[in-house]
């Protein structure tokens, strides 16, 4: 980890370069081509996430979803060469919650339901990928999720949630998001090596790969989600058939956090890594991806990691 806090200053220098290089290689552009310019939706993106898909426990990173709608004037399985041709508008919600959703221990992380919108846009240039984003991320009883579980619990026959009364506050956090990465063919594989920064809700900077075996995605337009760090689908490239196994890491530096506020008891880990793999099907009028990761303990109290399942579907009728 000092390592990380060593070079970090770098990494942000060379994905702001990244983004200014090809901002200004994007104005020598012939303006003829923006002149044909219009936006379609080039795919849909899903990804759910839940603790009872890991390890069957309900806690700390307890659950979430996103959906993501790419739109620009064109997917050919190559990222375009300059930000703003695709854009992709992000909506999520997530839940993080004690161990015991009715008698937490004292020194526990306080619940807390969020919300997230943004807009992301992802380009190439000169063989690095980049993704930039603009989120408004939404926290407190003000979003209604923490209303939405004990109401999903009351259906489903569960225990109400009773730490409701002790969330995090409502508040508003504009979060930026930046990540860089490069993809090298191996040998029956492809492995992605990647660095992001997130300044917001949580400031981080994060080191880590993504290894894949099979086809499938391999020309895909993929996102990365949040809190588990799977990549699933947002647009397709070239269809395909078949399997990919994917395995994934990362760690990461943290030096702030919302969710877990200074002086409390529950005090921030700056320091946590997350182990990932996944498998992902291709049929012929449907796909199916199914993931697992491993969480590191994010504040000191936490006496362990925990499993997260992640899924990913998309059905064509």
């Amino acid at each position: 980890m000092r390592l990380i806090r060593r070079i970090w200053p770098l990494v942000a220098g060379l994905l702001v370069a990244a983004g200014v290089g090809s901002a200004v290689q994007a104005q020598d552009q012939v303006p003829q081509q923006q002149a044909s310019f219009g936006r379609v939706t080039l795919g849909w993106g899903r990804f759910f996430y839940n603790d009872l898909l890991g390890d069957g426990h309900d806690r700390w990173q307890t659950g979430g979803y996103t959906v993501s709608i790419l739109r620009g004037d064109r997917f050919d399985g190559h990222l375009p060469d300059r930000p703003g041709r695709i854009l992709e508008y992000r909506l999520a919600a997530s839940i993080i919650a004690p161990a015991s959703l009715t008698s937490p221990e004292p020194d526990d992380r306080r619940y807390a339901g969020t919300l997230n919108l943004g807009v992301h846009t992802p380009w190439e240039w000169r063989g690095t990928e980049l993704s930039l984003g603009a989120d408004m991320v939404v926290t407190g009883p003000q979003t209604g999720v923490g209303r939405f579980q004990r109401w999903a619990h009351e259906r489903l026959g569960l225990e109400e949630p009773e730490v409701l009364g002790n969330q995090i506050e409502d508040g508003f956090y504009p979060t930026l998001v930046a990540e860089a990465g490069h993809t090298l063919t191996l040998a029956g594989g492809r492995l992605r090596p990647f660095a992001e920064l997130r300044a917001g809700d949580e400031s981080l900077i994060r080191l880590g790969a993504d290894l894949s075996f099979g086809q499938i995605g391999s020309d895909d337009l993929m996102v990365r989600d949040k809190t588990t760090g799977q990549r699933y689908r947002g647009a397709p490239g070239t269809y395909r058939q078949g399997v990919t196994l994917t395995l994934g890491g990362d760690v990461a530096h943290v030096f702030s956090s919302v969710y877990l506020p200074e002086g409390e008891a529950a005090q921030l880990r700056s320091d946590r890594y997350r182990l990932r793999a996944g498998l992902a099907w291709q049929g012929k009028k449907s796909s199916l991806f199914y993931g697992l990761t491993y969480l590191s303990p994010q504040f000191e109290q936490q006496a362990e990691g925990q499993v997260v399942g992640g899924l990913s579907l998309h059905v064509k009728f």
